[in-house]
C-alpha cells in the first residue's frame, strides 16, 4: 500500500505512469520538475514489461515458460533468455537460501488443492494423490547451464515464477527509469516495490502494511515503513484460504511436504537489496515460520523483515527482524 506525501508549496511534481502487466496493476511515481522529461517513458516501460511477461507468463501458451513446461523430455536442452535466466538464478538462491521452503516447481500441489488457475471447488486431496505428486516436485531437478540453458531431469517438472517475477518486473521498471535520469521515484506492480531517493517533500518514502485479517479494507494500515533504495515485498495468507470441518487450509504450500503451511504466520514482509528478493523471501518465510523465517533474514546482510503471527485466540504477534523499524 503506497501513502502519499503531502502537497508542498514550491515541491516538485509527482508524475504519475500506471497500466496493466502480468494480471495486475503497475504504478510508477516519478519525482520531476521537468513534465516534459517523462515523455516516452511509459511507453518504454509498457513495452520492458510485455517482454517479461513473453518470457514468463504461464497464461501465455507461447511463452517460453509455457513452452519449457509442455516440453515431455529429460535431458533436453532448452535455450532460454537473459530474463529467464536472472529470474532463474535468483530461483536457485532462494530455494538453497530456504532449505526447499520456496520452490518455482510447487504449482502442480498449489493446483491440487484447489488454489490454482482453475477455479475448481477447493477440497483437501487424499494422501495417495499428494504422494504421487511429490517426485515431480523441486527444484533439484532442474539444471541451470551459464550459457543460458535449461535441463529437465525429471520430464514431468514444471516451472511457476509468479511468486517472483513482479518482483523482477519491478526492479527492471526501476532500472528503466534510473536510465532516464531520474533518481527519486517509487515502482510498484501488484503491491511489490521499489523506491529510490526521497518523495517530492524531500522525506522517505513511506509504505503501508495491510492488517491481516480476511475482512480488513485494503486501506487498514497495520504498521508503516520507510523506503529509500530498496525492494520490498509482503506475502500472505489471510485472504486466500478456505475450510473443512472447521480446519483451515491455506494457500500457501510447503513443496517439501505438499500440505498448506499451519505455522500461524498471515502476513511477511521483507525489505532488501532488489525487489526479487524480497518477493521471493516473503514467500519462503511464509513456509519457513517464525523461529526459521528471522534466522534466516537475520543472516542475511542488507535484508530485514517483518512477520505477523496469527495465536490460537486470533490475537495477533508481530516479530521483527533484528535492524527493522517501523514508523508507527
Amino acid at each position: 500500500m503506497l501513502l502519499s506525501a503531502p502537497a508542498l508549496c514550491n515541491a516538485q511534481d509527482e508524475q504519475l505512469i500506471q497500466g496493466r502487466t502480468m494480471g495486475t496493476t503497475y504504478h510508477v511515481k516519478v519525482v520531476t520538475d521537468n513534465d516534459t522529461g517523462i515523455a516516452g517513458l511509459k511507453e518504454r516501460i509498457d513495452a520492458r514489461l510485455a517482454a517479461i511477461n513473453d518470457s514468463m507468463s504461464t497464461y501465455q501458451k507461447d511463452s517460453e515458460i509455457s513452452r519449457f513446461n509442455s516440453m515431455k523430455r529429460a535431458g533436453r536442452a532448452f535455450e532460454i533468455s537473459a530474463d529467464f535466466l536472472r529470474v532463474m538464478s535468483t530461483a536457485q538462491t532462494i530455494f538453497e537460501l530456504s532449505e526447499g521452503a520456496w520452490d518455482a516447481t510447487v504449482n502442480p500441489l498449489v493446483d491440487l488443492w484447489g488454489f490454482g488457475r482453475t477455479g475448481r471447488q477447493r477440497t483437501a486431496p487424499s494422501q495417495r494423490k499428494i504422494a504421487a505428486l511429490l517426485p515431480e516436485i523441486g527444484f533439484e531437478n532442474i539444471r541451470i547451464r551459464p550459457d543460458s540453458v535449461l535441463v529437465k531431469k525429471n520430464k514431468f517438472v514444471t516451472l511457476d515464477l509468479s511468486s517472483i517475477a513482479k518482483g523482477y518486473g519491478v526492479d527492471q521498471i526501476a532500472t528503466l527509469v534510473r536510465q532516464a535520469g531520474f533518481i527519486n521515484y517509487l515502482v510498484e506492480i501488484g503491491g511489490e516495490i521499489y523506491a529510490s531517493g526521497k518523495r517530492r517533500d524531500g522525506k522517505a518514502w513511506r509504505i503501508g502494511i495491510n492488517r491481516p485479517r480476511k475482512d480488513a479494507a485494503f486501506n487498514d494500515v497495520y504498521k508503516v515503513v520507510e523506503l529509500s533504495n530498496q525492494g520490498f515485498a509482503t506475502s500472505g495468507d489471510y485472504r486466500n484460504f478456505f475450510e473443512v470441518d472447521g480446519i483451515r487450509y491455506s494457500h500457501v504450500i510447503d513443496p517439501r511436504t505438499g500440505y498448506p503451511v499451519s505455522n500461524g504466520v498471515v502476513s511477511v514482509s521483507i525489505l532488501a537489496a532488489n525487489c526479487i528478493l524480497a518477493d521471493g523471501l516473503a514467500t519462503a518465510v511464509m513456509v519457513m515460520g517464525v523461529k526459521k523465517g528471522l534466522d534466516l533474514i537475520n543472516h542475511l546482510e542488507g535484508v530485514e523483515g517483518l512477520i505477523i503471527a496469527e495465536g490460537p485466540n486470533g490475537s495477533l504477534g508481530t516479530f521483527y527482524s533484528k535492524r527493522f523499524k517501523v514508523v508507527q
